[in-house]
């Protein structure tokens, strides 16, 4: 029981920091400062990278339902276990989001609607599922080469390469949808703003893709255990 609660903590926690440090880019980004796009990806991919080197040796560093679904799709993770890990993932995106509202001034984060990810108006709800779906499958093929295959590089580079995904996701997919890759860093921002607009492209584009790469690394790549 113990090291189940340690667990969920960690996920919590890895989602938490994602979300606070990713949505907040998004509002200092919307408001004038930071990078622009490049500050928002560089942010989310340090933030992924670190707290995966910090707490994925607890938990596995999921930080997001369509990692935990595709690691289950392969196989490589205990299907008891799912359900607790996307509450964590859950809930942790949710805190972060409110404790945005509270850290940042109002006109700021409603501004950037806080942080939440949104379909551009460029492209069609279909395009945007499947941008996010192959943004996500890039993510969660990943996970698998550097964190979960045991011939991986997990000791070495499994974080940051893992991070580094977000980066160049995120240039590309940004200003089309946001480029959220995760049901929870989307669900957090939105529950708390209030922003629905298209969310649904933010449940089935990642989990789509997170299927699509655990069948995939589970059956031909990887190998199942």
């Amino acid at each position: 029981m113990r090291d189940a609660t340690k667990t969920l903590i960690a996920e919590f926690l890895g989602t938490f920091a994602l979300t606070f440090i990713g949505a907040g880019a998004v509002c200092t980004s919307a408001s004038g400062g930071g990078a622009g796009l490049l500050g928002v990806a560089i942010a989310h991919g340090t933030v992924l990278a670190v707290m995966i080197s910090a707490l994925g040796h607890i938990s596995g560093g999921h930080f997001n339902p369509a990692v935990t679904l595709g690691l289950l799709t392969a196989q490589r993770f205990d299907s008891r276990k799912a359900l607790p890990y996307i509450a964590a993932q859950l809930a942790g995106a949710v805190l972060a989001a409110y404790l945005l509202t509270l850290a940042l001034p109002e006109e700021v984060w409603r501004q950037a609607q806080l942080g939440s990810a949104q379909v551009s108006q460029g492209i069609s709800v279909v395009q945007a599922t499947t941008l996010e779906a192959i943004l996500t499958f890039f993510l969660v093929i990943a996970v698998f080469g550097t964190a979960v295959d045991p011939k991986g590089s997990w000791q070495i580079v499994g974080g940051f390469g893992i991070g580094t995904v977000l980066i160049f996701d995120i240039l590309v997919g940004g200003p089309w949808t946001g480029a959220a890759m995760n049901p929870a860093r989307a669900f957090g921002p939105a529950l708390v703003s209030g922003t629905w607009a298209n969310h649904v492209v933010y449940w089935v584009g990642p989990i789509l893709g997170g299927v699509l790469a655990g069948a995939l690394y589970g059956v031909f790549l990887g190998g199942r255990r």
